[in-house]
């Protein structure tokens, strides 16, 4: 009988070790669990840090060219006014002009800012500010019969709203 008791206490002890050790193995496990999911968060985190600042830097340097655009547009708007009063002029006068249009043309290429308000296009209050209304037999309604002011923008950000007049 005392063999009995010995093995039953040995096989007492060796599931009780093995409890304790799958335990100790579920709390390990729990706890590799934990720091794993407190990696990824740290990690997406991060990466949400890091596109957020590239989109601040690039919506900055847009703010910087729509502002240094904007103090430009009342030349250009001249110089167009110039050039249309001038359609009779020919010669090296004339070439001079287009040359200086094409120019102007190219820097704002470069910077990435985009005209818009043509006569034809249909209206959109977001990127044009109707100043009148006529009726033009040519066009659909609400499109643009005649452009007073182009509007430009750079990416999104509008830089100048196009001032144009709309078909009924």
């Amino acid at each position: 009988m005392a063999n009995e008791e010995e093995i039953k206490t040995e096989e007492t002890a060796e599931e009780s070790t093995e409890t304790e050790t799958e335990s100790e193995t579920e709390k390990l496990q729990k706890e590799l669990d934990s720091q794993k999911d407190k990696f990824l968060r740290l990690a997406a985190e991060y990466d949400n840090y890091r596109k957020r600042t590239e989109k601040e830097k690039l919506a900055t340097y847009d703010n910087a060219v729509a502002a240094t655009v904007e103090a430009f547009l009342p030349v250009a708007d001249n110089f167009a006014l110039a050039m249309a009063s001038n359609a009779e002029v020919s010669g090296e006068f004339r070439k001079g002009l287009d040359m200086i249009q094409k120019q102007l043309e190219n820097a704002f290429e470069k910077l990435r800012v985009e005209s818009f308000g043509e006569r034809g296009e249909p209206f959109n209050p977001e990127l044009h500010n109707a100043i009148a209304r006529t009726d033009d037999a040519e066009l659909e309604d609400d499109c643009i019969a005649l452009v007073y002011q182009k509007g430009y923008k750079i990416g999104d950000k509008i830089i100048r709203h196009a001032m144009v007049q709309i078909t009924n």
